[in-house]
């Protein structure tokens, strides 16, 4: 869990300025307008893609419990990491294609020409949603399902996992930036990172949770009253 949300944090945090910077190039703080705007026009673009990722998340909320009857939660679990591995890889990668576009056609390839880059950026953050809806209810399930017969109760596991959440978003929050000013500034190096715990996080998952019933997982649904 903690190294799921190693990964997960820097993008929470750093998807706007990397889709202004990386992506479109442009400097909220800089002395030219054309940059400033092309800046803004990646935070626009960004926010877009979180809608998208918005989407998927909610209809793939829907398909989690018949996934994880069929497949086994640690399965689906595990996919998750796996596809989160892929997808900050893919960010990795547009980011240093379009770093070198920039440097090789200039600052107006980057503010207009290139839709692929663009397009491609806002694929990989909708293919998020996914996986981002299977962390935001398997693994409290799993915990559920580990410790319904233990003494300690469900609520004290759901407590200490939340820890798993809390620790890797400090970690991130005081790190993520001297880590990239190490590497001269930009995103590019913790969307580098990222990818290597997302893939430590599949493998640990398919190796380490114990394999549980099928059937056994349950949408917890809605509850009022």
């Amino acid at each position: 869990m903690a190294l799921s949300w190693s990964v997960w944090f820097p993008f929470f945090l750093f998807d706007a300025d990397w889709m202004g910077r990386e992506v479109y190039h442009g400097d909220p703080k800089g002395n030219d307008s054309v940059a400033v705007k092309a800046y803004d026009a990646g935070v626009r673009e960004d926010a877009f893609g979180l809608l998208l990722n918005s989407v998927v998340l909610g209809i793939s909320s829907f398909l989690l419990e018949p996934m994880c009857q069929r497949m086994g939660a640690r399965l689906v679990w595990a996919m998750s990491n796996f596809i989160v591995f892929a997808c900050m890889a893919g960010t990795a990668i547009i980011s240093l294609v379009s770093v070198n576009k920039y440097i090789t056609e200039g600052i107006q390839h980057a503010i207009g020409e290139n839709r692929a880059i663009k397009i491609a950026s806002l694929v990989i953050f909708a293919l998020l949603g996914f996986p981002l809806s299977i962390t935001y209810s398997v693994p409290f399930s799993i915990t559920a399902d580990l410790t319904a017969d233990t003494g300690g109760g469900q609520g004290l596991a759901i407590g200490v996992l939340n820890l798993a959440i809390v620790i890797p978003q400090m970690i991130v929050s005081l790190g993520a930036g001297p880590w990239d000013a190490l590497f001269s500034g930009g995103n590019i190096p913790a969307f580098v990172l990222a990818p290597l715990f997302a893939l430590a996080a599949g493998v640990t998952a398919t190796l380490k949770l114990p394999n549980l019933s099928s059937g056994s997982f349950k949408s917890s649904g809605f509850h009022f009253g």
